[in-house]
C-alpha cells in the first residue's frame, strides 16, 4: 500500500480549528493525528475529550489519537465515545502493555504503541503481533516544531525487521520533525504513516503540502 499522511492538529490554528479540519477533509490526507498531553508524562498540556468531540463533529477522516499521558487505561472508553478510531499508548507509560492493547481492541478500535526516541526498539518484540501501529517518536514528545532526530532512520529499519520476522501487519508511523525534505527517506526506511504538524500548518498552502507529502516515494 502507499503511505498515509496524518496532519497533526497540535499545530493547527486553535482559534479557527473548524477551518483547519475542513482543509484536512478536502485534502489528500488520510487521518487526523491528535496529540493528548497531560503535563505529567510530557511537560506540555494540549487538549482532551471535549475538544476531540468537537473535532469529530466535522472530521470526515479517522481520528488517530496519541495518548501522551500516564495511566491511559482509565480513559480508553471516554476517548472511544469522543470519536477516536485509533488509540496509541506509550510503551513507557504502560505497566501492563499487553493488557492495555487488548483493552483498546475490545472497544473495536485500532491499537498502537508509541515509543520515545531513546527507548530501545527491541523492547517491542513481544507485543509486535498484537498491535496495529507502532508510533516511532522522532523528537522528544511534548512540543511541536522540534528538530528531527537522525537516529530514527535506523530505528525504523530495525523495527521493519522485527515486524517481518514476527509476520506482523503492524504499520510504522513516524511523528516529529517530518518535512518535505526527509519524507522520502522515511518512506524508503519503511515508514507507512507520516505525521506532520508544523510542516503542514505553517505552509502558505497546506493542501498542496499534504499533496506533496502524499506523492513522495
Amino acid at each position: 500500500m502507499s503511505h498515509l499522511v496524518a496532519p497533526s492538529l497540535l499545530s493547527a490554528d486553535f482559534a479557527n480549528l473548524r477551518n483547519d479540519i475542513e482543509m484536512v477533509n478536502r485534502s489528500e490526507a488520510d487521518w487526523f493525528h491528535i496529540d493528548v498531553m497531560d503535563g505529567v508524562f510530557v511537560p506540555n498540556i494540549s487538549f482532551g475529550i471535549p475538544v476531540i468531540k468537537q473535532i469529530k463533529k466535522y472530521a470526515q477522516k479517522p481520528l488517530d489519537v496519541h495518548l501522551m499521558i500516564i495511566d491511559p487505561d482509565r480513559y480508553f472508553e471516554k476517548f472511544k465515545n469522543a470519536g477516536a478510531d485509533i488509540i496509541s499508548v506509550h510503551y513507557e507509560a504502560c505497566t501492563h502493555l499487553h493488557k492495555s492493547i487488548q483493552a483498546i481492541k475490545l472497544l473495536g478500535l485500532k491499537a498502537g504503541v508509541a515509543i520515545n526516541p531513546h527507548t530501545n526498539i527491541n523492547l517491542l518484540e513481544n507485543i509486535i503481533s498484537d498491535v496495529d501501529i507502532v508510533l516511532v517518536m522522532s523528537v522528544n514528545p511534548g512540543f511541536g516544531g522540534q528538530k528531527f532526530i537522525k537516529n530514527t532512520y535506523s530505528k525504523i529499519k530495525q523495527l521493519k525487521q522485527i515486524i517481518n520476522k514476527a509476520g506482523s501487519s503492524s504499520l510504522i508511523e513516524v511523528d516529529g520533525g517530518v518535512t518535505l525534505s526527509n519524507a522520502a527517506d522515511l518512506i524508503k526506511a519503511g515508514t507507512n504513516v507520516l505525521v506532520a504538524g508544523y510542516t503542514i500548518f505553517s505552509s502558505q498552502n497546506p493542501e498542496k503540502t499534504i499533496s506533496e507529502l502524499k506523492s513522495k516515494e
